[in-house]
């Protein structure tokens, strides 16, 4: 027995160990907010201009929200005191001066999971340069990570929606806050109460032909959103439905969801005569496979209060999506 036990144990070492050091480290959990980024910088600095370069990074306005809110909250930790606990965030951006610049994108280097951006230069113009030139990129790489970390936190408590895939072979995960407002062959409207009103989803699809990539495709989308909310979203009065803002320029890009091109459209909805409004955003997911257009979209009401965690979490449900 006793050998047996020394036998494993010496199994474990070579395992772990390589020319004396260890090739695996036992990393705590990350933790943090969702949505809030923590940047390693010295006060002087972060009152500076690399500080105001960093928030015109991360504090940029989200684009299809009604009033202005930043895409991400930001605490600052001076560099002196970045130790234990701090280095524990789920997301970090790390400015290092004096030295070469460079931008690295890592992977769990205090915790896990764990996004660390570190940016250096040996001077603040350079700092700056790099911030600007990589700004995309930093985002895109910090936005991943959140929704990931908002689908993980949703799949504790999923509602049961095989009925979705049974009748149109979409498989999307949303939690069990969320009801059933109306469900048919085709189309399927998913409700939520929020403490000023309700967060929504829409899926539904559509034959390939309906929409045209050509110059017109947001003209196209956006009149396809019109019918169906005159078709399925009634307003609060007989007569009254959701259409889309007129005034409001939407917002559209190319993405991929579940490895297939898809057409992202934000703006803004209204109900007229209702004095009721909000923001939307759609994809239109290209299913060449099944000869179709799978809609998802979600679209909040919400007056009064901040939107941009409320349509995150939209967002990070319609990213769930899996198409058969």
């Amino acid at each position: 027995m006793q050998k047996t036990f020394l036998l494993v144990v010496s199994v474990l070492i070579i395992y772990s160990c390589k020319d004396g050091k260890s090739d695996k480290r036992l990393l705590v959990d990350s933790t943090g907010i969702i949505n809030e980024v923590s940047v390693v910088l010295d006060n002087e600095s972060w009152k500076g201009r690399v500080g105001e370069a960093i928030r015109d990074v991360l504090a940029a306005p989200v684009y299809g929200l009604p009033q202005d809110e930043p895409l991400f909250n930001i605490n600052q930790i001076p560099t002196n005191v970045f130790s234990g606990f701090l280095t524990n965030n789920r997301t970090i951006l790390k400015i290092e001066m004096g030295r070469e610049p460079a931008t690295q994108f890592l992977n769990n280097v205090y915790a896990q999971p764990q996004k660390v951006i570190v940016v250096s230069g040996k001077t603040k113009d350079e700092v700056i340069t790099q911030l600007k030139e990589n700004d995309d990129r930093i985002i895109e790489v910090f936005k991943k990570m959140e929704v990931n970390e908002k689908q993980r936190l949703i799949r504790k408590s999923l509602y049961n929606s095989t009925f979705i895939k049974e009748k149109i072979g979409v498989d999307i995960k949303f939690p069990t806050a969320y009801r059933v407002a109306k469900d048919t062959s085709n189309f399927f409207w998913i409700r939520k109460d929020v403490t000023t009103g309700t967060l929504n989803l829409m899926v539904y699809e559509l034959p390939y032909e309906k929409i045209q990539r050509n110059d017109s495709i947001i003209n196209q989308i956006i009149s396809i959103r019109d019918s169906i909310g005159k078709a399925y979203i009634e307003g609060p009065t007989e007569g009254t439905y959701m259409s889309t803002e007129n005034a409001y320029t939407p917002f559209q890009t190319e993405t991929i969801l579940d490895n297939k091109p898809a057409i992202e459209t934000k703006g803004m909805w209204e109900v007229k005569k209702a004095f009721m409004a909000g923001p939307y955003i759609n994809y239109a997911i290209e299913d060449k496979i099944n000869n179709r257009w799978v809609i998802a979209e979600g679209f909040a009401f919400a007056p009064s209060v901040e939107k941009r965690d409320y349509m995150f979490e939209l967002e990070a449900i319609i990213k769930s999506i899996k198409i058969k």
